[in-house]
């Protein structure tokens, strides 16, 4: 008999409101209005500056100014200063526009504050469905989760993704993968949600390969941003070892979101795989493969994505460190090390560290 029992609050809810379409940026004053705003404060990266300005004209006469400072792996002190020039600008709503970076400091912004977030995502990270939210503080990225960080409403549009460099929109279709794969085995994700990590891992693994070949296909693009859709909301039901590493390689060691999750997700699929057989057997029909940490792999290495750890970074001097701060919880309930088919331990963090230093091919074969 099947039974379950899966946590309320955060976890397995996405935003109330999506909007999925090609042009549908375009009516981003209307959603400042539906949601009974009347000053947006939009909030980007330093090199998004003109997409925020192209954003900020949308909005016409509710925009309250442009905060270009979003940098990844959302410093305490950054949100906490975007939190004080959010109030000096009389802002009574946020929209987040670009990647990850935008995504978490408007969440920053919304954990104190309050106010409610749009988000107009341009790659695949997949923050903008859930309530989550990985803040550095003191050199350790440390997950917070509220229902005021979950956005008020996501706005999808594939053309404001067109021109997304090829590294990092493989890199980010990576980390949209890691949603899927990390969250199918948990015990708290909804029995609803399992499909759309099962549909979100078909559509990213399909659409990576086409990228390369054709990265202002706008068909293309559009899969994508439907892959981390789905993976994103997958990812509400609660994430696993894939996140503790990856969160820890960003957070103390400052590698790139998404190449942190590429260069480590074959390894830690391999370490889950038998672990794991049924949920991530459904992952591996759905990608077309009998070999799936092979077919990871496979899809970061055709897309010229580091697939070792010095790669990305990281020399042999890191590890003992970096597999202290991955295997180190705040408190018992952390959601990093919950509900893992296997423990989460020094030792099972360090085998799969180890073989991400070494950058063998799982399986085998190089």
């Amino acid at each position: 008999m099947r039974t379950f029992d899966y946590p309320g609050g955060v976890h397995n809810a996405t935003p109330p409101r999506v909007v999925f379409g090609p042009g549908s940026a375009a009516g981003l004053r209307d959603e400042v209005e539906r949601l009974g705003a009347q000053r947006a404060l939009v909030v980007t990266t330093p090199g998004r500056v003109a997409l925020g300005n192209r954003i900020a004209a949308q909005i016409g006469d509710r925009c309250a100014g442009l905060l270009p400072e979003a940098v990844s792996q959302v410093p305490i002190e950054l949100a906490r200063r975007g939190r004080d020039k959010a109030a000096s600008a009389g802002a009574d709503c946020l929209v987040a526009v670009g990647g990850g970076a935008a995504t978490g400091l408007c969440k920053g912004i919304a954990y104190e504050s309050g106010l409610p977030i749009i988000a107009v995502p341009t790659t695949y990270s997949g923050s903008e469905m859930t309530g989550f939210c990985g803040m550095t503080i003191d050199g350790i990225k440390r997950m917070h989760e509220s229902l005021a960080m979950r956005p008020s409403t996501v706005v999808y549009d594939a053309e404001l993704s067109q021109q997304l460099p090829l590294p990092i929109s493989a890199a980010s279709a990576l980390n949209a993968l890691a949603h899927c794969v990390d969250s199918v085995y948990l015990p708290s994700i909804s029995p609803l949600l399992v499909p759309a990590a099962v549909e979100g891992a078909r559509v990213v693994a399909n659409a990576l390969p086409r990228l390369s070949s054709a990265p202002d296909d706008l068909e293309v693009r559009n899969e994508l941003l439907y892959g981390a859709y789905l993976g994103g909301a997958a990812l509400t039901g609660g994430f696993a070892l894939q996140h503790a590493i990856a969160h820890m390689l960003g957070g103390s060691f400052g590698v790139e979101h998404g190449v942190a999750h590429a260069v480590v997700l074959p390894y830690v699929t391999d370490h889950l795989v038998r672990r794991a057989p049924e949920p991530l057997g459904r992952i591996a029909d759905a990608m077309g493969t009998p070999d799936l940490p092979g077919a990871i792999w496979d899809l970061a290495a055709d897309a010229g994505l580091p697939v070792r750890l010095t790669d990305a970074g990281l020399g042999p001097g890191d590890l003992e460190r970096a597999v202290e701060i991955a295997t180190t919880a705040e408190d018992h309930d952390d959601p990093r090390l919950a509900g893992n088919p296997a423990p989460v331990t020094k030792d099972v963090v360090e085998s799969i560290l180890d073989a991400a230093t070494r950058g063998d091919r799982p399986g085998g074969r190089s």
